[in-house]
């Protein structure tokens, strides 16, 4: 939450560019001094800009925001590593969604673990048309975890970032196997 910072000063005094007939004047340079108070804050934001928008130096509060802007899959739980990487890497994955490698980026990103991605798709390329088509028929999705990596993850949040950035035609499932 932004606020007020007690003791913070103003780059530019407002009492120092008022004309000289008010240099001397207690009520001008006490009320433009609380201008100066009101103006400190705005004034460091401004001048710390390109910092609020790199998700590693930004305010924790200020980094959920700036998650909304690139459309980071966030739950709000995340812890503050987390939600800092995730948010980071949101506008790069964009390139990649719907992919088997975004999908692992995207859980990568979120969670911290690598999975095993296994999709029904395929692709080739042929020189004579009404070749044989790769892959299976039926599209599905399948991401599996071992034990340990699923001990470590809520399920629930797991499955709604699958969900999210799956292609939205293809069904999907989350498998814990054991090790």
């Amino acid at each position: 939450m932004r606020g007020a910072a007690d003791g913070l000063g103003s780059p530019f005094p407002l009492g120092e560019q008022l004309p000289s007939v008010y240099a001397d004047d207690d009520f001008a340079q006490r009320f433009v001094g609380g201008l100066d108070d009101l103006f400190a804050p705005m004034f460091s934001v401004l001048d710390n800009l390109s910092a609020y928008l790199r998700p590693e130096l930004a305010p924790p509060d200020f980094v959920s925001w700036l998650g909304g802007w690139v459309g980071a899959e966030l739950s709000g739980d995340e812890s503050d590593p987390d939600l800092r990487a995730a948010v980071s890497g949101a506008a790069g994955l964009h390139r990649y969604r719907g992919t088997v490698h975004g999908l692992a980026e995207a859980v990568r990103l979120g969670f911290g673990i690598e999975p095993t991605i296994v999709e029904s798709g395929g692709m080739s390329w042929s020189a004579r048309p009404l070749g044989p088509l790769p892959g299976e028929p039926e599209p599905a999705l399948q991401v599996r975890l071992t034990k340990a990596q699923a001990s470590s993850v809520d399920l629930a949040r797991l499955q709604a970032l699958v969900a999210a950035v799956r292609p939205a035609h293809v069904p999907y499932s989350v498998v814990v196997e054991e090790s």
